[in-house]
């Protein structure tokens, strides 16, 4: 594990600032999942039938351990294009919502940034 202060602090704000964006959802869907579900593509969700809470609670359970990982992890370039293509994903698969989402193309720029930091520990 990675002790964060011997990080510089652009690269600890930048692990920060995207962890953050992992940390909220699964942690704010556990007292309102349904307001997180509208963020779901409606073809999953119908795949998915009963079992769509359950899913998305597995979904913000791996959310966390991303974030955990790019906070704390070394190797960051993984969890940082992993982040970036989820974040992507998410913007490309509500085109419809695009105008809450587009913080969230910023967000993936941030973590490729992470990805090719100079001193990114690999």
């Amino acid at each position: 594990m990675l002790n964060p202060l011997s990080l510089t602090m652009s690269e600890l704000l930048l692990r920060a600032a995207i962890a953050f964006s992992f940390l909220y959802p699964p942690f704010a869907a556990l007292s309102d999942p349904y307001a997180w579900l509208g963020y779901m593509p409606v073809a999953l969700t119908a795949f998915l039938g009963t079992n769509v809470l359950l899913a998305l609670h597995i979904l913000g359970a791996a959310e966390v351990l991303l974030a955990l990982w790019i906070l704390f992890g070394k190797h960051i370039r993984i969890p940082s294009y992993i982040a970036a293509v989820f974040l992507l994903l998410i913007v490309l698969l509500n085109m419809p919502q695009f105008p809450i989402l587009f913080r969230d193309v910023a967000l993936a720029l941030a973590a490729l940034a992470l990805a090719h930091f100079p001193h990114a520990r690999s």
